[in-house]
């Protein structure tokens, strides 16, 4: 690799913090109970991978994403055209819809790029599995940051903080992240300035300078996904349980939307198989 693709990451030197949430959570979800957590340093990008350096990655290795495997991948019905061809929708979620070559380069499907309706390269890469993320980091000489990481980074140093920046969504009236803003799911009135994705960098970062750490796309984490924290579990460097089903998601879409799913909070979380791919997933990395 020529460069790092993320141009430098932030180094956190660690500490303790108030990990989890029980106030505003959804306790299927494993949010609470809120346990003090201690961290060695680590560092962790600024912001979530782009679809540029995503190309780098591929240009290089030759990757092919479990979508392209596959053949599709799931879309926001919201973002396709409204002559779209009839398509398989998610029993109980029917606004994701099973669209045929649908990948990174194609987030809408086949007939979609990456520089239509505006250049995307410095969009969030979505529609990648835990696998592709995890082939990524081993390219650029990094890795997946634990749940714990993630969390501590996106707190931004503020204790048990709904947001990364307070407790409001829009402060004095101004958003700070791009969330789903209108009726869900039948029309996204784009108030935060986006409907879909928007560019990694987009809004004010946190007190550590990461942006995005709410909204925008939902992140891989390193860790096999439980509900379920056992009074002997780590509190020094946390990983997660040995083995799982699921893995787990951090941060929220642009789909959250505080009627149906308010998980851009940053104590929130999801589990989610790690061959998943829809159009609200990307990561970040950290070293």
């Amino acid at each position: 690799m020529d460069a790092d693709p993320l141009g430098g990451l932030i180094e956190l030197p660690g500490g303790t913090f108030e990990m989890g949430n029980e106030e505003d959570a959804y306790p299927a979800d494993g949010e609470g109970p809120v346990r003090e957590v201690t961290l060695s340093g680590f560092a962790i990008s600024a912001t979530a991978v782009t679809n540029a350096e995503f190309a780098e990655f591929v240009g290089a290795t030759g990757h092919r994403t479990t979508a392209e495997v596959e053949g599709w991948s799931f879309v926001f019905a919201g973002l396709l055209p409204d002559d779209f061809p009839p398509t398989r929708g998610v029993l109980g979620a029917e606004w994701w819809r099973q669209v045929e070559g649908a990948d990174w380069r194609h987030p809408e499907g086949p007939d979609s790029r990456l520089t239509a309706n505006g250049d995307r390269w410095h969009h969030p890469v979505v529609h990648v599995s835990w696998f592709d993320a995890v082939g990524f980091a081993a390219w650029a000489d990094g890795r997946l940051p634990t749940e714990a990481e993630w969390e501590y980074a996106a707190r931004g140093g503020l204790d048990q903080k709904r947001l990364p920046w307070g407790d409001e969504t829009a402060p004095n009236g101004r958003h700070r992240c791009n969330i789903f803003t209108g009726t869900f799911p039948v029309e996204d009135t784009a108030e935060d300035g986006w409907a879909g994705t928007c560019p990694v960098d987009e809004y004010e970062p946190n007190g550590y300078g990461l942006y995005n750490c709410s909204g925008n796309v939902w992140e891989w984490c390193a860790d096999w996904f439980t509900a379920h924290h056992s009074d002997e579990d780590p509190l020094l460097d946390p990983s997660g349980p040995p083995m799982g089903l699921d893995r787990v998601a951090k941060g929220g879409s642009y789909l959250c939307h505080d009627s149906y799913c308010h998980r851009y909070r940053v104590g929130a979380r999801l589990g989610l198989l790690p061959d998943s791919t829809l159009g609200h997933h990307g990561f970040r990395l950290a070293r």
